[in-house]
This record gives structure tokens, C-alpha cells and sequence, in this order.
């Protein structure tokens, strides 16, 4: 049976903004790991168009950020979208039946599945589907943006702490 993780970087503030912070290189390598390492990714039509970044070479790119795209393209993807009619290579197009196709993932995916975006997460947390959030906390106050949790925030337990650079800790909660 699959896990499914929901994890973002985010100020001390709560909110998540991938133009207001950049991974460092320590922090980047750790996500090239985690995504090798995922069996899958659901997104959010919004992030899913961010991430299509990804889908194309660039030459600018170094080492670590081609891998990062490699590893993206090789996992399978599941979008949840009502507006999209398509979507890239080695993706999904979910747009109906949301709860259905996800709890069917689930059951048929073994590994850790990323959740991707905090309104689908605040959705599917609604539906009792996310089995863990992954807070990577940054030394930053935004004061504005996409907050982490899209809404009330669901009852939870820190089972981990973890320093990830010598900026960045990831707290580990499950629902309680």
C-alpha cells in the first residue's frame, strides 16, 4: 500500500513560495534523492504546470538539476485538474472521480507517492488520504503567499526532526 506525503518548503511564517527561496545545494541534492526515490507524484494543476519545467532540457542546468529532471520524468505522475483536457509525458489526467482514483493508487502502488500542492493536499486531507506532511522550514518570514495548509490545519503528531542543511529542518507529522 502506498503512503502519501505531502512535503513543501515553508517560511517560518507558514507559507510556501518557490520564488521567494531557493534550495541550496545541499537541499537540492536531497530532493534529487527523494525523488528518485518516490513512486509516484500528484499535483495540483497549478504546481503541475510549474514542475513542467523540468520536462525539457535546458542548457544553463547543472549537474544536480539534471538529474533532479531525469528523476522527475521517470516517475509517474497523476494530475488532478478539471480544467486541463492533457498533460505531459508520463502523466495522468485525473479529473473526475478524484477520491476513487486516488484510494486506488493507493492500494495498487507500493512505495511513497508525493502530494503536491497544499489545496490538493487540503483536499485530500479532507478525505483522509494524506499519511504525512513534511515541513521543510526555512529562515525566512514571507508575511504573504500560499500558506502550507490551505485550511484548517488537521490534528497532528511530530514523529521526526530532521536537519537537512545547515539551514533547513524537516518536521515529520502524521495525523493523530
Amino acid at each position: 500500500m502506498a503512503k502519501l506525503v505531502f512535503a513543501m518548503n515553508q517560511s517560518l511564517d507558514g507559507y510556501v513560495d518557490h520564488t521567494a527561496f531557493a534550495p541550496s545545494p545541499v537541499l537540492f541534492q536531497h530532493f534529487v534523492e527523494q525523488v528518485r526515490e518516490l513512486a509516484g507524484s500528484i499535483y495540483g494543476r497549478r504546481l503541475y504546470e510549474t514542475m513542467r519545467y523540468w520536462d525539457e532540457d535546458r542548457p544553463e542546468w547543472d549537474t544536480a538539476e539534471r538529474d533532479f529532471a531525469i528523476a522527475w520524468r521517470n516517475q509517474p505522475k497523476w494530475v488532478v485538474s478539471r480544467s486541463l483536457k492533457s498533460v505531459g509525458p508520463n502523466a495522468t489526467l485525473v479529473a473526475t472521480g478524484v477520491e476513487v482514483a486516488i484510494r486506488a493508487l493507493k492500494d495498487q502502488i507500493a512505495g511513497e507517492i508525493d502530494v503536491g500542492g497544499p489545496d490538493l493536499a487540503q483536499s485530500l486531507t479532507g478525505l483522509g488520504l494524506v499519511d504525512e506532511y513534511r515541513l521543510y522550514l526555512h529562515p525566512f518570514v514571507l508575511g504573504r503567499g500560499k500558506p502550507f495548509f490551505a485550511g484548517p490545519r488537521p490534528p497532528l503528531h511530530l514523529v521526526a526532526s530532521d536537519l537537512i542543511d545547515r539551514e533547513v529542518i524537516r518536521l515529520t507529522y502524521v495525523p493523530a
